[in-house]
């Protein structure tokens, strides 16, 4: 991932699964890796890859290709359905060339990260990324607490592997964070 985000301008991340496997050392399998940017970078990503990936914007009624020469640096609300809230990347046009990626648009600022469901949730955002071997991570407590609401199997392995690691402060961030947005949550008494 290094290498294709390789000059890119803007912030971007790994969240989802990986950002947990890394952080707790504990593998499992995925189905896919979860990269992360911010909306508002939306140019910056579609600039970034305009001579190599062509960028998508899936929503409930189909997938739109966003064209390379097609407003670049107009903004993510500009070009995007209303309820984008990721795009996919490959090489072309051409509806059977495979998808490379699919790049989560986060709200919040390069300096502050926001949680998509509760604005009012926030981090600086040196705080909310931590670094290995020149990548960035989404920190284990914030990709917990977007875990929470799924409830998966695997969302249960990543909370088990990752929670003896957590130390009092991030254990509490993340108590918090499910108290104010899932209030009752079974993961709430190991927590504590």
């Amino acid at each position: 991932m290094r290498a294709l985000f390789d000059g890119y301008p803007g912030v971007w991340w790994i969240a989802g699964g990986w950002a947990l496997e890394a952080f707790s050392g504990r593998p499992r399998p995925h189905e896919d890796i979860d990269l992360g940017i911010l909306r508002s970078d939306l140019p910056l990503l579609r600039a970034h890859f305009r001579d190599t990936l062509d960028v998508w914007a899936p929503s409930s009624g189909g997938v739109k290709r966003l064209r390379s020469d097609d407003r670049i640096r107009a903004d993510a609300d500009d070009v995007l359905p209303e309820d984008g809230e990721q795009v996919w990347l490959r090489a072309g046009a051409d509806a059977d060339a495979p998808w490379e990626c699919d790049i989560l648009l986060g709200p919040g600022t390069p300096d502050e990260w926001h949680y998509k469901r509760d604005p009012s949730i926030r981090m600086p955002m040196a705080s909310a990324l931590w670094e290995r071997d020149g990548i960035r991570y989404l920190q284990p407590e914030i990709q917990l607490l977007y875990k929470a609401k799924g409830l998966r199997a695997n969302d249960d392995a990543d909370f088990a592997a990752a929670l003896p690691l957590l130390d009092e402060r991030r254990r509490r961030w993340l108590a918090d964070g499910l108290t104010q947005t899932i209030p009752g949550h079974p993961w709430l008494t190991r927590l504590t």
